[in-house]
């Protein structure tokens, strides 16, 4: 009998890339570990200053891909907040690993040192 499964991806690695690939998805995920955001709190905090289109983007894939929760309040104006969710909380180990490495080894070019 010949395996007919197709897979989206080869390796492990090249799954958990197409999640948190790229240059803004890992920033904005490591500012939600402290809790729920909202927009306006989250493009505060990325730095270099991430675009609000860019931004929208990419909490819309994060959203997609389980990571985050988007709540949206029936107010005026409106209020809409973020949450990692445990699949993305899940998430936060590695990201504090990969945080702790740039510190180690770029040290001279940071700005903020990561969060204990």
């Amino acid at each position: 009998m010949e395996n007919t499964a197709t897979f989206k991806y080869s390796w492990g690695i090249d799954a958990a890339l197409d999640v948190i690939g790229g240059k803004w998805k890992p920033l904005v995920l490591y500012q939600l570990k402290e809790g729920t955001m909202r927009f306006s709190q989250i493009m505060e905090r990325v730095k270099p200053k991430i675009s609000q289109r860019m931004l929208t983007r990419e909490l819309r894939e994060l959203e997609k891909d389980g990571l985050i929760t988007r709540k949206v309040y029936a107010v005026i104006p409106p209020k809409v907040e973020y949450t990692l969710t445990e699949k993305g909380d899940s998430l936060m180990p590695i990201l504090d690993q990969l945080c702790d490495w740039g510190y180690e080894h770029m040290n001279e070019d940071i700005e903020f040192k990561c969060e204990e």
